[in-house]
């Protein structure tokens, strides 16, 4: 009977280790991925050379690795059958943001090998872009439900983050849309030289 017990304390304790994880890595990883992209773009409007393995990338592809960890380890809870609810959504948005990323990684890999440096709007950048959106706001919802737990200092954190990110999609997705400022010093400043799409 005390060896159940233990089995079932040992797996609760490994269930709420990995939804810590899953929470950490998913607020982590994106604004790993942003930080590194405005680098990214820094190099390109100083028009250095581009290509896949530039310094700025690996750090974005690092920042997508640390998201997609936690997607694995949401993976392994939601088989498990050991989280539920809000909790649950949330590592499901974790995965999906984390998919979203890696399929983005590879188009944007192969736009750079077809047409040289791309501008911030891209047809791989956005996809990219929702998916930082999709796991920031799953690390969100499931921080909010350990808000009881010591996770509550990274609360305030993963808010502003997911504020960020949906407020630079929307930004970005303004830009495809407004043909008529393409050249206006803002836009030539994220698009490498009014390059769209």
């Amino acid at each position: 009977m005390k060896l159940i017990q233990r089995l079932s304390n040992s797996s609760l304790t490994k269930s709420s280790t990995f939804v810590s994880f899953v929470s950490i890595l998913a607020v982590i990883g994106p604004v790993v991925v942003v930080s590194a992209g405005f680098w990214d773009a820094i190099s390109h409007l100083q028009k250095e050379p581009e290509f896949f393995w530039s310094t700025s990338h690996i750090i974005v592809y690092t920042g997508v690795s640390l998201t997609s960890c936690g997607a694995i380890l949401g993976i392994i809870l939601i088989l498990q059958k050991s989280v539920h609810g809000s909790l649950k959504t949330g590592i499901k948005l974790v995965i999906a943001g984390s998919a979203l990323q890696i399929i983005s990684g590879f188009g944007d890999s192969l736009s750079h090998d077809l047409f040289g440096i791309d501008g911030l709007v891209s047809w791989s950048h956005q996809p990219l872009e929702f998916g930082l959106v999709l796991a920031s706001l799953g690390g969100l919802l499931i921080l909010k439900n350990r808000e009881h737990t010591k996770l509550k200092i990274l609360l305030p954190f993963s808010i502003v983050a997911f504020l960020f990110f949906t407020l630079w999609l929307g930004f970005n997705l303004v830009l495809i849309s407004g043909h008529v400022i393409q050249c206006i010093p803002v836009y030539e400043i994220f698009s490498s030289g009014c390059s769209i799409l």
